[in-house]
Parts: structure tokens; sequence; C-alpha cells
């Protein structure tokens, strides 16, 4: 059985993360710096999802590596498992082998169809200016306009300086 870890790098933390996968048995770390957001693909993340066998099983830090949104994440699960692999989340400590595998599963698909239709909507593309300066006008700043809708915040600032011009 190969264990593969999977970490993407995101801050300071990440050579913790590294050396976690490590001391949990990973035979190989791979690393590779966030997607985009609201991309849901990612080359490292998928080659491994491409490479891995049956058997084998995908060892990640959090839930969140695997991708940016419930879809993607439990998109991943299912594949892994349609390969015969498994996949080990350290934190929270779950796992797709095993009772717990099915109880993962069932909980992803309970927060994919609670999801807002906004951010559905959001995968789709960049959000509409009109969509920034109407969050601007109700008082929401530009790094809390970022957040909600999931975008950087100079994709935020750049609508507003287009609207303005």
């Amino acid at each position: 059985m190969l264990r593969i870890g999977y970490v993407r790098l995101r801050d300071e933390r990440s050579g913790e993360q590294t050396a976690r996968l490590k001391a949990a048995g990973c035979h190989v770390v791979r690393a590779e710096e966030p997607c985009a957001l609201g991309a849901e693909e990612s080359d490292v993340l998928e080659s491994i999802l491409d490479f891995i066998g049956e058997g084998d099983q995908l060892v990640v830090s959090s839930l969140a590596d695997l991708g940016n949104s419930p879809r993607a994440v439990l998109e991943a699960i299912d594949r892994l498992v349609n390969r015969g692999a498994g996949v080990e989340i350290l934190e929270p400590q779950l796992s797709s082998e095993g009772a717990g595998g099915p109880a993962l599963r069932a909980a992803l698909q309970a927060v994919i169809t609670l999801e807002p239709t906004w951010a559905q909507r959001r995968r789709r593309g960049q959000p509409a200016a009109d969509e920034i300066r109407a969050l601007q006008a109700a008082g929401v700043g530009p790094v809390e306009i970022a957040r909600r809708l999931g975008v950087s915040r100079m994709t935020v600032w750049r609508k507003l300086r287009s609207v303005d011009a």
C-alpha cells in the first residue's frame, strides 16, 4: 500500500504540514501552490488522482486540501473510491475507509445541497461589477467583499475601478 501525501502551500505552516504528512507514514509528499480562487482544478492533485492505484491512500492535512468547495472535495473522494483507493484526513481525523467513509460522503452531500445559490453562480465566472458595487454600497469593505464572493481583493479593486471609469 502506497501512502501519498498532498498539501497546498498556503502560509508559513506549509513546512509543518509536510512534516506531519511524512510523520503519518507517507512514502511520497507532493505540494503545490493553491489554485486561483474559484478554480476547481489543481495540476498536482489531478496527477495524483490519475496515478493512485487500488489499495493506495491519499493523505491530506485537511479537507480544504482536496478542493475549493464541498463539491470539489466530494468529487476527489469519489475518484479515489472509484479507483479502489482511500483518503485520510489528519485534521479532523477522517477517512473514506471503514465505517466513517459513507458518513463523510453523506455529510459532504448534505453540505452541497445547502450551498447558497450565489456560491454556485460564482463558480461559473467572475462576479458582476454591480454585485460588488451593491456590497460596497451596503458598507462592506473590499476585503470582506472578496471573501464573500470568493475572489481576490485585486479583482474587487479592478471591478470597482472599472465602474468608476
